[in-house]
C-alpha cells in the first residue's frame, strides 16, 4: 500500500477538501448559502450572463444539475433566468442585485477568514498567494478539457 501521509498530492487534496468544508460552514452560518451555491453565483458573474450549458461546462457538471441549482437560486432571488436570444430551450443567467451582493459578501467573508488562517499558519499571505497562482497557472497549461461530472 502506498504511503499517504507526507505525499504532497494527497496533502493538497486534504487541504482542498477541508477548505471547501470550512467555506461551506462559514457561508451557511453567515448567509444561509452553501459553498456550491456561492460558486455557482460567482461563475455566473465571472462568465458574464452565461447560458445554463456554459455554466454546466464551467462547473464540470450536468445541465440538469445546473438547471435545478439555478431554479433554487432564482427562487431565492439571486438569479434571473431568461430565454436566450438564440432561441430554443436555452436559458441565459444573470445575477440580480441580491445575487451580486451575496457574491461580494461571500468573497469578503471567505477572503478575510482564509487570510487569517494563512497568517496563523506562519506562511506569509503574499508568498502563499503567489505560489498558489503559479501552481494554478501550470495546471491550466497542462490540463486538457475538464472531465464532466454528473
Amino acid at each position: 500500500m502506498a504511503r499517504m501521509t507526507g505525499d504532497l498530492g494527497f496533502e493538497l487534496h486534504r487541504l482542498t477538501a477541508q477548505l471547501d468544508r470550512a467555506a461551506d460552514r462559514i457561508l451557511d452560518a453567515a448567509l444561509g448559502l452553501s459553498y456550491r451555491r456561492f460558486l455557482t453565483l460567482l461563475l455566473v458573474g465571472e462568465l458574464q450572463d452565461p447560458t445554463q450549458r456554459a455554466l454546466a461546462e464551467a462547473l464540470g457538471t450536468s445541465e440538469p444539475s445546473v438547471s435545478r441549482m439555478t431554479a433554487v437560486l432564482a427562487e431565492a432571488g439571486y438569479l434571473d433566468v431568461t430565454p436566450s436570444p438564440q432561441g430554443g430551450n436555452r436559458r441565459r443567467l444573470s445575477l440580480t442585485p441580491s445575487g451580486k451582493e451575496a457574491v461580494e459578501r461571500s468573497r469578503d467573508l471567505l477572503e478575510g477568514r482564509f487570510a487569517r488562517i494563512v497568517e496563523r499558519s506562519g506562511v506569509p499571505y503574499v508568498d502563499y498567494s503567489q505560489h498558489t497562482r503559479a501552481l494554478l497557472g501550470v495546471l491550466a497549461e497542462d490540463a486538457g478539457p475538464a472531465p464532466r461530472r454528473d
